[in-house]
């Protein structure tokens, strides 16, 4: 499997070990950056660059995943949900990396760096790579919900709002127009 990943100051060390950690069991790791420590550095242009790429690979047909890491791994899942085609989860736990994958077939993952022992980090990884997707209906459904909002902002009818006169559809009728 190809593995993206990216960091920032904060991760660069786990980096470093996580691809030799991948590149031992037979993944092709491939960097998306910081090539050195730079205390000021920002992360969202190497997380979104990881993210593009899992998204690219993806829809050519090739497996592939994407691990972010920062100081809490919050920053880096928002810059990269940030690109079409990615879901990134914040992990933190064996069971968020499996359910990850399992419910939400989500493609990348973030990890707070300064949250977790490398041992940690590297047992969820592994857990999240090794989780299948279910395919369960209702996870296929969700994921269709999310994808179309992406696309298009398409959003599933809100059962809150009441059915206006005249016959439009309750998606048209705008509560706060008036």
């Amino acid at each position: 499997m190809r593995i993206h990943i990216a960091t920032d100051h904060a991760g660069l060390e786990f980096s470093t070990q996580l691809q030799h950690h991948l590149s031992d069991q037979g993944h092709e790791v491939i960097d998306h950056g910081p090539l050195a420590y730079e205390p000021l550095d920002d992360y969202p242009s190497f997380c979104i660059r990881a993210a593009q790429a899992v998204a690219r690979d993806q829809a050519a047909g090739i497996d592939a995943l994407g691990v972010v890491f920062g100081g809490s791994g919050n920053g880096e899942q928002i810059a990269a949900n940030k690109v079409r085609g990615v879901r990134a989860a914040l992990v933190w736990s064996i069971a968020t990396a499996e359910l990850a994958r399992e419910h939400n077939d989500a493609n990348v993952i973030a990890i707070g760096a300064r949250q977790h022992t490398f041992e940690e980090a590297a047992s969820f990884i592994d857990r999240f790579v090794e989780t299948p997707f279910s395919h369960d209906e209702r996870h296929v459904r969700r994921i269709a919900q999310i994808g179309a909002y992406e696309i298009d902002g398409s959003l599933e009818p809100d059962p809150r709002v009441t059915w206006p006169t005249g016959g439009e559809s309750a998606d048209a009728f705008d509560p706060e127009a008036g």
